[in-house]
């Protein structure tokens, strides 16, 4: 990872990318003023799915938005405590280190952190993974078979056999594509020691996250069946 100053914004380039970057590519409007823009994710907020016209790859722009209590006060800005640990700075440095060790996560691309004294807001780039969809959007057209959710189940074990933390592992956080599944959002996720408790706890949260789906859509392609079939290939990786 490099990082190059352009106050007052720091820019964090990942290892091996050639492609030159600035601040305005952390913009939405400088996609929108290139005609660049190909579509768009909107949750609570919108994450922009832009492609560089002269590489010819197919990026995703994610702004660092607060939840919570806390986004009553602020919606975009965290206290500084120093560069590295920064949302962004961060998560390009787990997925830098992830996608190299081979890893089904996004590439990195570069990060963004703008500082306001005491405070900063931040944005990443990272690939956008070809042929990728969601794991509830797959879930929202049909099933998945009992091969595939054993398969689901061996690639989250295969993280947290390494030790990874996901913060936020949900059903909209997995992608399934031709390479299989993959998992997305690193915000505040991290290296641990391996341990039956923060691992139990991660896969309860994806249990949790089917349920609320489910009930916000009866039809979804979600069952009791589904979810042993995911446990017994994490059981079994």
């Amino acid at each position: 990872m490099q990082q190059q100053n352009h106050p007052p914004y720091t820019l964090a380039i990942a290892q091996g990318e050639s492609i030159s970057l600035d601040p305005s590519h952390f913009t939405p409007e400088h996609w929108q003023a290139l005609a660049a823009v190909t579509g768009t994710s909107k949750g609570r907020y919108t994450t922009w799915f832009v492609r560089h016209p002269e590489a010819n790859q197919d990026w995703v722009l994610r702004h660092y938005w607060r939840g919570g209590l806390m986004e009553k006060f602020s919606k975009d800005r965290y206290l500084y405590t120093g560069m590295a640990n920064t949302r962004a700075i961060a998560e390009l440095a787990l997925l830098e280190k992830l996608h190299a060790e081979g890893f089904p996560v996004p590439r990195p691309v570069g990060a963004r952190v703008r500082r306001y004294a005491l405070w900063y807001s931040a944005d990443i780039l990272i690939e956008r993974m070809p042929g990728c969809r969601d794991l509830l959007a797959w879930l929202e057209q049909g099933p998945l078979d009992e091969a595939e959710w054993k398969a689901l189940g061996v690639c989250i074990a295969r993280f947290h056999h390494r030790g990874v933390y996901h913060a936020d592992l949900n059903a909209k956080n997995i992608l399934k594509g031709p390479q299989g599944f993959a998992l997305i959002d690193f915000d505040r996720g991290e290296i641990r020691n391996p341990a039956n408790s923060w691992q139990q706890a991660n896969l309860s949260r994806l249990r949790r996250s089917f349920d609320k789906e489910k009930g916000k859509l009866p039809s979804l392609a979600f069952d009791e069946s589904c979810w042993q079939w995911l446990l017994e290939g994490y059981a079994a990786a």
